[in-house]
């Protein structure tokens, strides 16, 4: 099953949202703005998760670059 994911940044957390190629809603979570726990949150999709979008304004590049380099692909 494909599966995409969305985050929503902001200064000290973020909100993720996974879905299905259906539409469906599999998760809607608040974390904490921390690799040590948005990569643990992400492993269980990670084989199916085609892509992460991530919206943000002036605190992108971290996330992005941390993801990119656990080999998420993320626009």
């Amino acid at each position: 099953m494909k599966l995409y994911g969305g985050i929503d940044l902001y200064s000290k957390n973020f909100v993720v949202a996974i879905i299905s190629e259906q539409g469906e809603t599999l998760t809607v979570k608040r974390l904490n703005n921390d690799m040590s726990v948005i990569l643990p949150f992400l492993s269980p999709y990670k084989d199916n998760l085609k892509e992460l979008v991530v919206e943000s304004t002036f605190n992108w590049y971290w996330l992005v670059d941390a993801l990119m380099d656990t080999e998420f692909k993320v626009h």
